[in-house]
């Protein structure tokens, strides 16, 4: 529970100035950095600045049911103000074991039955609806009308469709160049001033509601955009649903409730973006009471690799069959890896999950990864969940621990609603979710917290199309919202010029530091190790690393950040620390980047091991160095990073 450790009342910590009409508030993080002047005259308006410099500003809000449009025209009835010093311990830490969220908050109420909440942190602000009514209502659109200062660039994920897996890899561009007629993006998207400042924008608490997505206007703003509400659908094949009929309007619900929150995290160095927890903060509580069951960790993957595992010790027909499992178990209890995945082959059919592959012996294998301290996640198309919702109850009674659910690829109210429906099952018999060809975090991981991963991401099994030049920014937008299933640890790693390489033997652009630094960078409830465990065995030093590395964390810090270009962070996990850092350049060859160890305790002396990239990396991708060195606190480190490289180190 989030326990108010201060809640102040009424002008303290924050300042409401009463124009002559009482209708003009401003709002103020509680460091006094970030302004937010709010006006609520004939429309809803908003300016936001940051060290006294206009971020964003003359800017809209409303909302449009059928019958009426909240923030037009409508009439204030009150104001309050209060200040939240508060602090809670999140169960899955995917950044920081406790986080703070002490916030400023404006709440206009209007006579129409609604309010809109405006809130400032030291790191940016939020508002959202809320209403009250009695009746159903049909939400027609809302108005996000978003006006930044002249000079930004946008930094996006550009959809075709609402038919989104939101996989695409990121645009760059100016954002006057983001005409109206071009594809919309979706959320997260990052705005940078020219002065390296950013707005990142994305929203949380987006529940029984469709996702936001956004459009340029070939100007210095942003308009909103929604998928209609479905009202008829029909299967197509196996794994999706063709929707045939959609209605006029975005959503359909209740007159009486809280509308997500739009937020927007604003940082004078693109830095701040890795240690933020914004939609942490604005998402709902957990309603699941006993969370001791969800217990997230490394999982070994059989998929990307093909299920061929290969070798002296291999004395068996590899492939998807009981033996090949059984190996995958035994190579995952030897390094200490919680669980495997099944994916796509261990049913007879994608549509039967009653059904095993008749190689297969589940039962036998549960009991085996029972034996063998190894739990079993089980790959399930998402058409199939909706057909056979009492597979949860029978799975979990087999002893699986979780599920991978795929190919949702939508974004309507429809599809967030069962995300929902999945989750409160899944918990009820204490499954862990990950959900593939999804949509990105908002809040629903900490509300259902055994939804431990999404993937929403261009990563690796996009093998060819997978590079660290998109990759690099994914700290610094995607990750930012929430977990995200990237499934790195590519054993068979090349330059981007060199690059050929395909299941069984499939391998990855960047060098072997870079693959290794990925573990420490990316956040996931759920970190897949994508390759074959023969080679992790033939690569045992780099192998032994990966798995030391923790998926939950206690502290997370910016090390340095060039946006596009490079990201060192560090993480500690009790008394040790992680270090990772990663490169999207590919010419020159090498960059060097400084950081310091100011994060470490005074006094202390520490051993530093490391991999870094070695002196061939940059055309012999798998070259890397093993080194090691003493560190105390304030001593400055260079990282040598080949192109497309990186740096993995452990502090303790």
């Amino acid at each position: 529970m989030k326990k108010l450790q201060a809640l102040l009342c009424s002008f303290l910590c924050l300042t409401t100035v009463a124009a002559a009409s009482a209708r003009t508030f401003e709002l103020s993080s509680p460091d006094g950095k970030i302004k937010m002047n709010v006006n609520a005259d004939e429309r809803i308006s908003y300016n936001v600045s940051r060290d006294g410099k206009k971020v964003i500003e003359d800017s809209y809000l409303s909302l449009t049911t059928r019958d009426k449009t909240y923030g037009v025209n409508s009439k204030l009835k009150s104001s309050k103000t209060t200040s939240v010093s508060d602090e809670f311990t999140p169960v899955v830490a995917f950044k920081f074991e406790k986080i703070k969220n002490n916030y400023n908050q404006l709440r206009l109420n209007f006579r129409e039955g609604f309010s809109v909440e405006f809130r400032a942190y030291d790191d940016g602000v939020a508002y959202r609806f809320v209403t009250s009514g009695k009746d159903e209502v049909e939400v027609m659109s809302e108005e996000f009308s978003v006006n930044f200062p002249a000079g930004y660039k946008a930094h996006i994920q550009q959809a075709g469709s609402f038919r989104s897996n939101q996989e695409e890899a990121y645009s760059h561009l100016n954002l006057p160049d983001w005409k109206a007629e071009d594809k919309m993006a979706s959320l997260p998207a990052l705005f940078e001033a020219q002065d390296g400042s950013m707005v990142l924008i994305c929203e949380s608490g987006v529940l029984s509601y469709p996702q936001m997505f956004i459009k340029g206007t070939g100007g210095n703003s942003l308009t909103p955009i929604f998928p209609k509400y479905m009202l008829e659908q029909k299967p197509r094949g196996d794994r999706t649903i063709e929707v045939t009929k959609e209605a006029d309007f975005i959503a359909r619900t209740s007159g009486t409730r809280e509308y997500p929150w739009r937020y927007f995290v604003i940082v004078e160095d693109a830095g701040g973006l890795l240690e933020t927890t914004m939609t942490a903060r604005l998402a709902p509580e957990s309603v699941i009471e006993d969370t001791s069951w969800i217990k997230p960790g490394l999982i070994s993957w059989e998929w990307w690799n093909g299920a061929i595992p290969y070798g002296p010790d291999v004395n068996f027909e590899a492939g998807l069959n009981t033996e090949t499992y059984k190996y995958f178990i035994d190579f995952a209890s030897n390094f200490g890896i919680p669980y495997i995945i099944m994916d796509e082959g261990w049913a007879k059919s994608t549509s039967d999950p009653f059904n095993p592959n008749p190689d297969i012996d589940l039962k036998e294998l549960v009991r085996y990864g029972n034996e063998k301290g190894v739990g079993i996640v089980l790959w399930l198309t998402w058409l199939c969940v909706e057909n056979n919702f009492g597979l949860f109850e029978s799975l979990s009674n087999l002893g699986i621990k979780g599920l991978k659910i795929d190919f949702m690829d939508r974004n309507d109210q429809w599809v967030t609603e069962w995300y929902e429906r999945v989750l409160k099952e899944a918990a009820k018999h204490k499954l862990m979710i990950s959900f593939h060809g999804s949509f990105k975090p908002g809040g629903l991981e900490y509300k259902y917290p055994n939804l431990v991963t999404y993937e929403g991401v261009k990563g690796m099994e996009q093998m060819g199309g997978c590079r660290p030049e998109n990759s690099v920014w994914l700290p610094l937008i995607r990750n930012v919202a929430g977990p995200m299933d990237y499934t790195p640890g590519a054993m068979f790693t090349m330059q981007p010029n060199s690059y050929s390489a395909q299941r069984p033997h499939a391998g990855s652009i960047g060098t072997r530091a870079y693959q290794m630094a990925l573990f420490v960078l990316f956040e996931t409830g759920f970190q897949m190790l994508a390759d074959n465990p023969t080679l992790y065995y033939r690569e045992r030093e780099c192998t032994d690393f990966i798995t030391s590395v923790p998926v939950t964390w206690n502290e997370t810090r910016s090390l340095a950040v060039k946006a596009g270009q490079y990201v060192a962070a560090a993480k500690r996990k009790g008394d040790k620390w992680f270090v990772g850092a990663m490169s999207g350049i590919d010419k020159p060859n090498w960059t060097d980047v400084e950081v310091t160890l100011d994060f470490l305790e005074e006094g202390r002396e520490y051993t530093m091991t490391w991999f870094e990239d070695g002196i061939n990396a940059p055309r012999q991708a798998m070259d890397y160095r093993k080194k090691s060195a003493k560190v105390k606190k304030g001593d400055k480190i260079t990282m040598h990073i080949a192109r497309n490289g990186g740096w993995a180190g452990v502090i303790e």
